[in-house]
């Protein structure tokens, strides 16, 4: 006899058989890490599932009953092509597939139908009908006149094996049932747990956050005190009317920065969450304030809608730190130039007003002309522009750090009420910032 060699198996470094470590594996080969990996795609899984058994069944009843149609070979055939449809219609296609085990003598097809109710239908009395229903077909002959009573050692061995064939088939599966429910339960706990790291995650950002607002408080409160006693010792040593005006103003400025430090702090201190306010807020009536405090040659311009009350707070507040911010750009990047403040209506919503009251007019009454113009007009929006021109030469510009998102930052309070922000250089030399919001911002709280 010759036996032929097997090729030795892959093993460690060392193990008799195994190639030299230093040889390169070839690049054809997969690992086997990639190997393990691999899954047939779903459509296929999907369709082998359900194919694969009746070809199972359609198999055994051709080596049980042979080739020949006759009863017993339609029946199981019948069976097998049953399975098709086992997954809407699992216990009318296990009561058709009873058939082919009595008269046919075939297993896989009933056995897998039973497989299937256990798996889509778990009810405790439908399986245990089924079980029994199982059982007595494949304990049972055909036909019925050839079972002997009396032989009872056959008798018991066909009993066990009906019990084994009826009970297998729930028990595999009412497993894979358990395992799929275990296995979407791990889904969602791990779900969970990855929510509660996010949580955890915004927990330790608000933590950080209050640092941070500590920290801000310690550096600049302190800084901007000292700025504050400064200018306080010039107003009250120096003999000249205008350091005294300037020393001021930069008192005064000093310590509308620590109120609004301390507002910062807090905000930053409650991580969002709902808190009160620790200073008034700025509104549109303090722009007038905020211009004259700014040592820039500035115009502004308001109309009579602007100044009367009925814009919101959060508006309102965002009107008022767009101008602060522009007039600080102008301050840094065109010392010297010109600037106009405008606050006004929105051209858009004045243009609907018009419209709106000319549609009215010829078809109605005044009265209702006047009503839908005071509609409209409820409907404005607010308009904030702020145009500067060329810097002045002789101007010495201050040097002032800028992180280069002041913009960004009005962006993002424009778009979160609603509204819109356009900045950009004008054709005269200048820059000009120009932000609409609406009547009605969509949050009234965050801006």
């Amino acid at each position: 006899m010759t036996v032929s060699s097997l090729p030795p198996r892959s093993s460690s470094p060392g193990t008799p058989g195994a190639p030299p470590a230093s040889s390169p594996a070839p690049a054809s080969s997969p690992s086997p890490v990639s190997v393990g990996r691999w899954r047939p795609p779903r459509r296929v899984m999907r369709w082998g599932s359900l194919i694969v058994p009746v070809l199972l069944a359609v198999a055994d009843a051709l080596l049980v009953n042979g080739v020949t149609f006759g009863l017993e070979l339609n029946v199981s055939l019948a069976a097998a092509a049953a399975l098709l449809v086992r997954r809407r219609l699992p216990a009318l296609v296990f009561l058709i597939t009873l058939p082919g085990i009595l008269i046919g003598y075939v297993w896989f097809a009933p056995m897998i139908a039973l497989y299937t109710v256990a798996l889509l239908r778990p009810n405790h009395r439908l399986l245990g009908i089924s079980a029994l229903l199982l059982a007595a077909a494949h304990f049972i002959p055909w036909p019925v006149s050839d079972f002997e009573p009396t032989a009872y050692r056959e008798n018991t061995l066909t009993l066990i094996d009906a019990c084994v064939t009826s009970v297998g088939p729930i028990a595999l599966g009412l497993l894979v049932r358990t395992r799929g429910e275990l296995a979407a339960r791990i889904e969602d706990l791990t779900r969970s747990r990855r929510h509660a790291d996010e949580l955890i995650a915004e927990q330790v950002l608000s933590t950080e956050r209050a640092r941070l607002a500590r920290e801000m408080h310690d550096v600049v409160a302190h800084q901007v005190s000292l700025i504050s006693l400064q200018a306080g010792a010039v107003q009250i040593s120096a003999e000249d009317a205008k350091a005294r005006e300037g020393a001021r103003t930069i008192r005064e400025l000093s310590v509308r920065t620590l109120d609004e430090l301390r507002h910062m702090v807090g905000i930053l201190r409650a991580a969002g969450g709902d808190h009160e306010e620790l200073t008034p807020q700025p509104r549109l009536a303090d722009l007038p304030r905020l211009i004259e405090l700014s040592a820039l040659n500035v115009s502004f311009e308001a109309d009579d809608a602007t100044r009367r009350p009925g814009h919101p707070e959060a508006v309102e507040r965002a009107a008022f730190r767009i101008v602060q911010e522009a007039l600080t750009n102008v301050r840094k990047h065109a010392p010297g130039a010109r600037v106009t403040v405008r606050v006004n209506d929105a051209e858009e919503t004045e243009g609907a007003a018009q419209t709106a009251t000319e549609d009215a007019a010829p078809s109605a009454a005044p009265s209702a002309a006047q009503g839908t113009a005071e509609k409209a007009e409820e409907t404005r929006g607010l308009r904030v522009e702020v145009r500067n021109g060329p810097p002045d030469a002789s101007a010495v510009a201050p040097g002032l750090p800028g992180g280069g998102h002041g913009l960004v930052g009005l962006r993002e309070r424009a778009q979160l009420l609603g509204g819109t922000l356009e900045a950009g250089p004008t054709e005269e030399g200048g820059f000009v910032v120009r932000a609409d919001f609406p009547k009605t911002p969509r949050v009234t709280g965050t801006a």
